[in-house]
C-alpha cells in the first residue's frame, strides 16, 4: 500500500499592482478633499450628506456604536498581537506600522488643512450623540483611516468569500461617524482614501500572500 505523498508547501508572497493603482488613487481623493475643504466650510451638498446620516433615528445608536469602536487606534496593535500568535509575521509587522503611519499622516493633513468638527461647521442644528464633542479638528478622520488602512491589509490574507466583510465594516464605521456628529461626510471619505494609501503603500513593502481559496 502506498503511504500518501507529503509535500511542504512554501508561501508565496507578491506585489500587486493594483495596490499601486489604489495608493495614487487614495491620494488624489485625499488631494480633491483638501481642495473642498480649505476654508474650513462645509458645502451645501455636504451638509445635505450630513443631515440625512446625522437625522437618523437615535434608536440606530446602540446599533452604530459598536462599529465606531473598531476605527480605534488601539485596534491595529491588537489585531497586530493577533496575527503574531497566529504566526503571520509579515502581516502583524504591517499593522503595527499602519499604526504609526496613521497617527503620523493624520497629523501631517491637519497641519495642512483644518476643519472644524459638525458642531462648530455646520452649527447647532445637529445630532452629538455620546461623549462626542462639538469642536476641535475634524479632517480627516482618524478612525476611518484606521479600520480602512486595517482592510487593506488584512483581506490578502482572507479566503474570498470573507473578503467583503472588512470593506462592509469599513463603511459602517464611515457611517457611524457622521451619524454620532463627530465627521462631516468628506472626513470620512478621505480619512478611509488615505487609510487606503497607507495599506496599499504597505501591501507593495512587505508583499502579501499569492491569491488563496
Amino acid at each position: 500500500m502506498t503511504e500518501p505523498a507529503t509535500a511542504t508547501t512554501t508561501a508565496r508572497w507578491v506585489r500587486r499592482p493594483a495596490d499601486a493603482v489604489a495608493a495614487l488613487g487614495g491620494l488624489a481623493v485625499v488631494a480633491a478633499g483638501m481642495l473642498v475643504v480649505r476654508d474650513g466650510d462645509v458645502p451645501g451638498w455636504e451638509q445635505g450628506v450630513f443631515h440625512a446620516v446625522n437625522d437618523l433615528p437615535g434608536a440606530l445608536y446602540p446599533v452604530l456604536w459598536p462599529f465606531q469602536q473598531i476605527g480605534a487606534v488601539l485596534v491595529g496593535p491588537i489585531l497586530a498581537l493577533v496575527a503574531a500568535i497566529l504566526r503571520k509575521f509579515r502581516l502583524a509587522g504591517a499593522l503595527l506600522a499602519a499604526t504609526v503611519l496613521k497617527l503620523l499622516c493624520e497629523r501631517a493633513v491637519k497641519a495642512m488643512v483644518t476643519r472644524g468638527r459638525p458642531g462648530t461647521s455646520i452649527g447647532g442644528d445637529i445630532h452629538l450623540r455620546g461623549d462626542v464633542h462639538a469642536t476641535g479638528p475634524s479632517f480627516v478622520s482618524g478612525h476611518a483611516v484606521m479600520i480602512a488602512a486595517i482592510a487593506c491589509l488584512v483581506v490578502p490574507y482572507l479566503p474570498r468569500r470573507w473578503r467583503p466583510v472588512p470593506w462592509v465594516l469599513v463603511g459602517l464605521v464611515m457611517v457611524a461617524r457622521v451619524y454620532v456628529g463627530a465627521h462631516n461626510p468628506l472626513d470620512v471619505v478621505c480619512g478611509a482614501a488615505l487609510g487606503i494609501v497607507i495599506g496599499s503603500a504597505l501591501n507593495l513593502v512587505v508583499a502579501v500572500p499569492d491569491e488563496q481559496g
